[in-house]
């Protein structure tokens, strides 16, 4: 059996979790979306979510929260509440005036900045390729995560962000370094390491076959 579509909704899923972190912490939509594009996504999260709709979004965080979704999603909480509900309605994450292309909402970063204040969460603004790099190593730690969670190969891994419209985490960690990819994830994103990613460092060898 191809484990590529269930590995694909699990990234998708990890992604968007960091992005909803990134949007609360320090970045703007279009900010994150033209990062992604830049590290290789096919598509940026946001634009995505505006083209698959907020409301069934919302309803997936909620089917798989442990805690409140209001807690651990405050601001797609916000948007639903709000009628941002993505292209269909001409407004979510962009708007779509004249359902045509997006356009970037001054809106959206207001409301963001609300929301982080109500968390207490101070926001700052990302140096140059912060978002990318932390976008990459935190997915790329959860990738790691599903490895060992579904007992899957990296090589799938790969292909499913293939499919998903990702870059090949586990190619682009070797052009990295383990170890690096360690630091990076240790004071990016202030996570640990995944035990897979750790035992690659340790033992100074690659994710991937030569």
């Amino acid at each position: 059996m191809n484990p590529a579509p269930d590995l694909a909704d699990a990234l998708t899923a990890a992604l968007r979790e960091l992005a909803q972190h990134l949007l609360l912490t320090f970045a703007n939509p279009w900010e994150l979306d033209e990062a992604m594009l830049d590290a290789g996504f096919a598509t940026g999260v946001c634009e995505a979510w505006d083209n698959d709709g907020l409301e069934p979004e919302l309803a997936r965080a909620s089917r798989n929260a442990v805690t409140p979704v209001q807690q651990t999603n405050p601001v797609l909480v916000r948007m639903v509440a709000e009628g941002r509900l993505g292209r269909s309605v001409a407004v979510g994450w962009y708007r779509y005036p004249g359902g045509g292309g997006l356009v970037i909402d001054p809106l959206v970063e207001d409301l963001l900045r609300e929301e982080a204040r109500f968390a207490g969460i101070t926001r700052v603004d990302p140096a140059a390729g912060a978002l990318a790099s932390y976008l990459i190593a935190g997915l790329t730690n959860a990738a790691a995560r599903i490895v060992t969670q579904e007992r899957c190969r990296i090589t799938d891994i790969d292909d499913a962000c293939s499919s998903a419209g990702m870059p090949r985490l586990f190619e682009l960690a070797d052009e990295t370094g383990a170890r690096a990819l360690c630091a990076q994830i240790s004071v990016q994103t202030g996570q640990v390491p995944a035990p897979l990613i750790a035992a690659v460092a340790a033992g100074g060898g690659r994710f991937t076959a030569d």
